[in-house]
Formats: structure tokens, sequence, C-alpha cells
């Protein structure tokens, strides 16, 4: 079996179990904010800035996050290695969605954990 360096996963499978994975995670995330719109009566900043509050939230939004960041690698991967044949192309557009995806990572650290 072939692996790709480049690859999130050691295969195929693994991409695919993780892509799946980091779906539901996004799926809950949707709904318990769904939730919380729909529960809470009026959406007002310390209403917002209180649900932020709990380490649950940051913590549970920071895995949305991660989820987000594997889930677009994976996918833009993919694309690209399907799709764009010239090496150099592929290469330069996929070092621009590292870069992009690190920036996400440490952006989203930096609103959730920050005081």
């Amino acid at each position: 079996m072939v692996t790709a360096v480049t690859s999130l996963g050691r295969s195929g499978l693994h991409d695919w179990v993780l892509q799946r994975l980091s779906a539901v995670i996004m799926l809950a995330y949707v709904i318990y904010l769904g939730y919380f719109f729909a529960t809470t009566p009026e959406i007002t900043f310390a209403a917002w800035q209180g649900l932020f509050d709990s380490t649950f939230m940051k913590v549970f939004s920071l895995l949305a996050l991660l989820s987000v960041v594997v889930h677009a690698w994976i996918g833009l991967w993919i694309v690209s290695t399907d799709y764009m044949p010239k090496v150099g192309i592929r290469i330069v557009f996929q070092a621009i969605v590292i870069v992009i995806c690190l920036s996400l990572i440490v952006w989203g650290i930096q609103i959730l954990w920050s005081l």
C-alpha cells in the first residue's frame, strides 16, 4: 500500500475515518449551538460571554475548530492530488492550505483561551 507523505492519516482508510469523525464533532457543535440559541430568550453579549466562559465550551470549541481544520485539509488534499496534475502547483497550493490551517488553529487558540 502506498502512503503519501502529505496525507494526514496513514492511509485512505484513516483519512476517511478522520473526516467522518470530524464531521460528527462539527455536527454535535452545531446542534449544541442551535440548542443554545433556541433556549436562550435573549442573545446578549453577557449570555454569549457566559456560554464561552465555561471550560467545557472552550474545549468543545477548540475540538470543533480542530475538526474543521482536519476536515478541510483532508478534503483539499484529496482535491489537489486528484485535480492538480502539475506537482509545482499542487505543492504551492498545499503549502498555502497548511499555512491557512495553522493560522486558524493559532488564532482560534488565542481567541478561546485569552483572558
